[in-house]
């Protein structure tokens, strides 16, 4: 594996006819293709000193050299992000995070986020585990509402850590998907990597995956649609987006892996295609969180209630119940 920042490429015979850019994505960590290709495009990536285009094709026995540019320093403020809290002591913080607010800075996401709220309400957060993530042990989607657990201090991030990592936790979800279910209850045990094309995605079909599991149980059914409790074993990113989809049962509104096929036959129904038509976010959210306290060692539990949308659609489609 080359190291990040200047790095040298020895292609051999099973690199031939790969994609310049999608060579460099693969074996450097910190480059997306998107910014291998940019790269490229400027000449700071060379095949044997020549320029070349992001599509070249390479051969065996090809030199590639370049350099990744140190990332930009994300610069951030607190701000009085709104926050909707559950529990709060001088260790921990434990957040209902609402649906369409980004959890932590990133490109096009430097202000408004969960980070900028939370260094208003705990200035002392500034330099726990990290300078863009302060306090920040999990993580949820953007448009993913519920549970969300943040260190107050060194040793509390350095224990919830090791707790997600180890998976001493309990993470339990509610999603409401398209389609019928034949059978009550399942185990989902797909690995998951990065989409071969997408670099923004996740799939079930990446050359280099990692175990996941996702435990569901009916709740409830409605017609074409149905309400499921999930419990993720693992923590990889859009693990149960990625699953759902994965068994032809996407998440109602997502906008990266939901499926036109199924919301086609859904909105052909003409009641309950009204009844979706102004979803626009996917309909996850993280009910339950089960940890123990990081300084006394006690099992605690949180759980979020549903938001507004989630709470609508649920009652609005009991009128389709089977």
């Amino acid at each position: 594996m080359p190291d990040e920042g200047g790095f040298t490429i020895k292609t051999v015979e099973a690199d031939s006819e790969k994609r310049l850019d999608s060579l460099i994505a693969d074996q450097i960590s910190c480059c997306s293709r998107k910014l291998a290709a940019s790269l490229i495009r400027k000449g700071l990536i060379r095949v044997s000193g020549s320029v070349k285009k992001p599509g070249y094709r390479i051969r065996a026995g090809d030199i590639i050299e370049g350099v990744i540019p140190e990332p930009e320093t994300i610069s951030f403020q607190p701000e009085p992000v709104e926050l909707d809290i559950l529990f709060e002591d001088e260790h921990i913080i434990i957040l209902n995070k609402a649906p369409g607010i980004v959890v932590h800075p990133s490109p096009g996401h430097y202000t408004g986020t969960i980070v900028n709220g939370l260094l208003y309400h705990c200035p002392d957060l500034e330099g726990i585990g990290g300078e863009i993530r302060p306090g920040i042990v999990h993580r949820l989607d953007k448009d993913t509402s519920g549970v969300l657990a943040v260190a107050k201090s060194h040793a509390a991030h350095l224990h919830l850590a090791a707790q997600f990592k180890s998976r001493n936790i309990t993470k339990s979800y509610l999603a409401i998907v398209y389609g019928d279910f034949q059978e009550d209850s399942g185990v989902i045990n797909l690995p998951i990597g990065r989409h071969p094309s997408d670099r923004k995605k996740m799939s079930i079909h990446s050359r280099k995956t990692r175990v996941a599991e996702t435990h569901w149980k009916i709740r409830e059914r409605f017609e074409g649609i149905t309400l499921l409790d999930l419990e993720i074993k693992t923590g990889r990113t859009h693990q149960i987006r990625v699953h759902c989809t994965a068994i032809q049962h996407p998440i109602v509104g997502d906008p990266v892996y939901g499926s036109r096929r199924a919301a086609q036959r859904i909105r052909l129904l003409k009641d309950r295609g009204a009844l979706l038509k102004n979803i626009s976010r996917q309909m996850l959210h993280a009910r339950r969180l089960s940890i123990k306290h990081p300084i006394t060692d006690q099992s605690i539990s949180f759980e979020a209630p549903l938001p507004e949308d989630m709470v609508e659609l649920i009652c609005n489609l009991k009128e389709f119940k089977r």
